[in-house]
């Protein structure tokens, strides 16, 4: 059983590295990193939990009068699954639409 179990987890593998290569990267660069790199639901959801968490500071900043976000990238970035490049990761975000506003002062701050 343990051995159908492995050849059915490979095949499933496989299926999802065929499906991964059909995905339109222009449209869908997150997802397409997301499968890439073996990025698992709990990292997945701990993501967005951290995605959620520096949106509302950023909100809670910006209403506070901050200029400079550059603290929330560097804290986007020591968080972020180690799976997955942050400068790579901030663009996909922002071309999937993920919280645009945080993601265009995230990349305002990287061209700088």
């Amino acid at each position: 059983m343990l051995l159908r179990n492995r050849e059915q987890n490979e095949t499933l593998r496989f299926y999802f590295q065929l499906l991964s290569k059909t995905i339109d990267v222009n449209q869908y660069p997150f997802t397409k990193m997301i499968i890439e790199n073996s990025i698992t639901k709990a990292e997945y959801e701990r993501i967005l939990q951290l995605l959620e968490k520096l949106h509302h500071q950023y909100m809670n900043q910006k209403d506070d009068g901050f200029l400079d976000f550059s603290s929330l990238l560097v804290q986007f970035a020591g968080m972020l699954n180690e799976k997955l490049d942050p400068n790579t990761t901030v663009y996909a975000l922002k071309k999937e639409g993920y919280y645009p506003s945080l993601m265009q002062e995230f990349i305002k701050i990287l061209e700088r």
